[in-house]
């Protein structure tokens, strides 16, 4: 990296804060990337091409940058989004100099390293040795791993047939010990897609009532109330929607007092097919076949 300069870098790290901060909930990564390289001009170095991976430059002076940030609690990473914590946007706004936003970024990534190797801060290795480039490297790598892998898995379950998603949430039901009494056929529902019981005959409270949206926007306070209203006090409401929940329906959803709802967004339906997967059977488990691959965590 030693053709980038720090006030660089601090400029194409603030760009990407701004970029950030209107995204309460956070961006995915490959998106605030994309946006960041549309809202700056690139230098010749910055959007040249590695010629092992394929990848710009760019793209890595920021990854590696962003470490930086991350353990500086600057910045949040989670399965392939990226989002600011209030330090984060703090930090934005207290140091206005690119090179001294940086800078502070490496003092406490610098801070955190020592704290790790049970060190004082001054022992703590430059940012440009080969030990800090090498641990960097091993974050990264990481990172866009994870992204890779949970983007596939989004992208897939998006582009699967509505009634086929049905089924595959139905199966994820089955192996957390409900039963099945009933799933929608084609056409309109009534805004139940499944029920679902606790017992085979459904004679035991509460019964499941099950609306799944494979959509791409996130459900908002309207969309949640049509479901509400057909949840009666012995029922329990499950809405799945892969677009997601607005903070204000999910607002509602938790001071409902009569009516309990459970909303399900696509990362916490996949952590549960991930957590019942050795319970699906096998033509459940084609629905959505996955497959662990193990990496060695880079530290928090």
């Amino acid at each position: 990296m030693a053709d980038i300069t720090r006030q660089r870098t601090g400029e194409l790290l603030r760009k990407l804060f701004e970029i950030l901060i209107p995204h309460q909930d956070g961006m995915q990564a490959g998106q605030a990337l994309e946006t960041l390289a549309n809202s700056v001009t690139l230098s010749p170095y910055e959007a040249g091409i590695y010629e092992s991976t394929g990848d710009r430059r760019f793209e890595k002076i920021v990854r590696f940058a962003t470490v930086d940030c991350v353990k500086a609690g600057w910045l949040i990473k989670h399965k392939g989004v990226w989002s600011l914590t209030d330090t984060g946007t703090e930090a934005y706004q207290k140091h206005t100099d690119p090179a001294s936003f940086y800078k502070e970024a490496v003092r406490l990534y610098n801070q955190w390293k020592a704290a790790q190797a049970g060190q004082s801060p001054e022992h703590a290795v430059p940012e440009d040795s080969a030990t800090a480039v090498e641990d960097k490297t091993v974050s990264v790598t990481y990172e866009q791993a994870e992204e890779q892998a949970w983007g596939e898995i989004e992208q897939y379950l998006r582009g699967v047939n509505p009634y086929e998603f049905q089924e595959l949430v139905a199966d994820l039901l089955r192996a957390m010990g409900y039963h099945i009494g009933w799933i929608s056929p084609a056409g309109k529902d009534g805004g139940v897609d499944i029920i679902a019981n606790t017992d085979p005959l459904g004679t035991r409270p509460p019964r499941i009532k099950v609306q799944v949206k494979r959509i791409s926007h996130r459900v908002d306070t309207d969309g949640l109330k049509s479901f509400i209203a057909i949840i009666n006090e012995d029922d329990v409401g499950l809405f799945i929607s892969t677009g997601g929940f607005t903070r204000e329906a999910q607002s509602f959803a938790r001071n409902q007092e009569r009516r309990r709802i459970t909303l399900i967004d696509l990362e916490r339906l996949i952590d549960l097919w991930i957590q019942f997967y050795g319970k699906l059977d096998d033509k459940a488990r084609q629905r959505l076949p996955l497959t662990p691959i193990y990496f060695l965590t880079p530290p928090n």
